[in-house]
Formats: C-alpha cells, sequence, structure tokens
C-alpha cells in the first residue's frame, strides 16, 4: 500500500511538473509573440488595438510615455480584480505574463518589420492575438479586459461579450478624436485581426459543434455516426409534443459533437436516411473526456 501510495505520488508530481512546464512555454511564446506585434508592427505605425493593450498604446501616443510603464499600470487594478473574481493561481499567473511583457517591450528592441498600414493592421493583430490567445492556454491573460467584462457580467448579468464590444468601441472613438478616423478604422481592422487569431489559437482548427438529432431512423443515424463519422454520441429517450395534441409517441434523440469541417458530410448522411429529421446545432467552447477525438476506422 505505501509502495501504491508512493507511486501515486511521485506519478502526480511528473504531472505537475509537466503542467507547469507546458503553462510556461504558452505563457513565454506568448508575451514575445505579443511583444513582436506591438514594437515591430503597432507602435512604430501610431496603431492601436482594443482592450487595456490598445488604452495602453493610445496613452503613449498622446503622452509620449512608455509602452511597458503604462501596459502595468493600467493593467493594475485588473490584476487584482482577477484575485478577486477567479483566483490566485490565475492572478499570479497575470501577474507574471503582465510583468514579464512590459519587462521584454523595456529591455528588447523589436525591428519595424513594415510601413503598409494595412500589413501593419492584420500582422499587427495577428502576432498580438497570438501571443493573448498563448497566454490564455497557459491560463493567464496579457489584457485585463476580459477580467473587467467577467467582474462586471456578473454584477449587471450583461454578457462577457457585449461589454467587451462596448469597452472597444469607446477605446476607437477615442482613437478617431485623440489621432485621426484613418488611424481608427485601421485599429479596428487590427483588432478583428487580433480576436480571430486569438479565437483560432484558444479553440483550435477543430471547434466543436454539437448536433442534436431527433429522427424515426434514430437506429439508422446511430449506426452511420459510429461507423461512417467515426464518432461517439448519446441517446436520450424522449417523448415530443406539439400543438394542442400533447404528448405524442416516444423516441431517440441522438446527441453526437463533431468538428466544424464535419458538418456538410454529416447533413449529406442524414438526409440521405431521413429527409426529414430534425437537427439542432450549437458551437462548443471546449471539449474534456469522453469519445472526442475520432476514431480510427478500418474501413
Amino acid at each position: 500500500m505505501a509502495y501504491k501510495k508512493g507511486m501515486l505520488g511521485l506519478w502526480s508530481g511528473k504531472t505537475n511538473t509537466g503542467r507547469i512546464a507546458k503553462d510556461s512555454f504558452f505563457i513565454v511564446t506568448g508575451i514575445f509573440s505579443a511583444a513582436f506585434g506591438l514594437e515591430s508592427f503597432l507602435l512604430p505605425n501610431r496603431f492601436i488595438d482594443g482592450g487595456v493593450t490598445g488604452i495602453s498604446l493610445l496613452v503613449s501616443e498622446v503622452t509620449a510615455a512608455p509602452l511597458w510603464m503604462l501596459i502595468v499600470l493600467i493593467n493594475l487594478p485588473f490584476m487584482f480584480m482577477a484575485y478577486k473574481v477567479i483566483g490566485k493561481q490565475f492572478a499570479l499567473k497575470t501577474v507574471v505574463a503582465i510583468l514579464g511583457l512590459a519587462l521584454t517591450l523595456a529591455l528588447i528592441e523589436f525591428p519595424e518589420v513594415t510601413q503598409d498600414r494595412l500589413l501593419v493592421a492584420v500582422f499587427g493583430g495577428f502576432f498580438l492575438g497570438a501571443g493573448i490567445g498563448l497566454s490564455i492556454r497557459g491560463g493567464s491573460v496579457l489584457d485585463g479586459t476580459e477580467v473587467l467584462a467577467i467582474f462586471l457580467s456578473r454584477k449587471w448579468g450583461a454578457k462577457i461579450g457585449d461589454i467587451i464590444i462596448l469597452i472597444n468601441v469607446v477605446i476607437f472613438l477615442a482613437a478617431a478624436y485623440l489621432l485621426s478616423i484613418e488611424s481608427a478604422l485601421y485599429s479596428m481592422l487590427t483588432y478583428l485581426a487580433a480576436s480571430k487569431t486569438l479565437d483560432f489559437v484558444v479553440e483550435g482548427i477543430e471547434e466543436y459543434t454539437g448536433v442534436t438529432i431527433i429522427s424515426r431512423e434514430s437506429e439508422a443515424i446511430r449506426k452511420m455516426i459510429i461507423e461512417k463519422m467515426g464518432r461517439g454520441l448519446t441517446i436520450y429517450e424522449a417523448k415530443g409534443g406539439y400543438g394542442n395534441q400533447g404528448e405524442q409517441n416516444e423516441y431517440q434523440v441522438i446527441y453526437t459533437v463533431i468538428t466544424r469541417l464535419e458538418i456538410r458530410k454529416l447533413y449529406i448522411e442524414i438526409d440521405e436516411i431521413d429527409s426529414s429529421a430534425f437537427v439542432v446545432m450549437n458551437s462548443i467552447n471546449d471539449t474534456k473526456g469522453g469519445m472526442v477525438k475520432k476514431r480510427l476506422l478500418n474501413s
């Protein structure tokens, strides 16, 4: 028994060490990617982004204060908020990530890559979004906007996405007034590139979709999903009901998870079996456990 406990403790220690190393890799890589995007693209061309990073860039342009210092100062209240809203470990990682970004900007000089405004907007947003996304994969953030949005959503009951959009609208309006309308428009393009890259880095190319299928041919559809698509599924026993007729016959509801690249194939296969099948799809931000990864088929 003591040997077994010792082996479990050793395995747990190795697992924790591997997780720390993985998180550290994501955070460090994210810091350098974000710093490269800021210094090589956005800062020399007076472009900004959304969120706290955008506020820091805007204040730096107006006051000529160093960007690294502003990133720390403006993020300070959000670091404290991260501890209160999310937790100690997340707050500690966030402090390390933001301080790491500030030190990288202060100590390392990245060369300016291009002055083409379109390339600056797209690739500046790409590297910045990738940096923020990698830091999120590592369990931290480089921008306190998300923390503020979570806090306000809990307090006001509003959606996090709506709060982030509102914050960024204010930032871009300020950029249009303090810099120029053209800079603000290019900065909006930067934000779009950054947000899409962030989503891709966090969610990956295999963004999952949950599919609920109601059909009289549920058994044939079940076999198709397992055998042709190589996906797992869950079956629910249910009763139908509509109009004034109340509950109708019992049937089976199929629920499965696929990638967005397989949606078209699933539609075709279902249509061949039962063209009147009722299909509901919804996006899934993350999955864990179960038979989510596609199994290899012999045929």
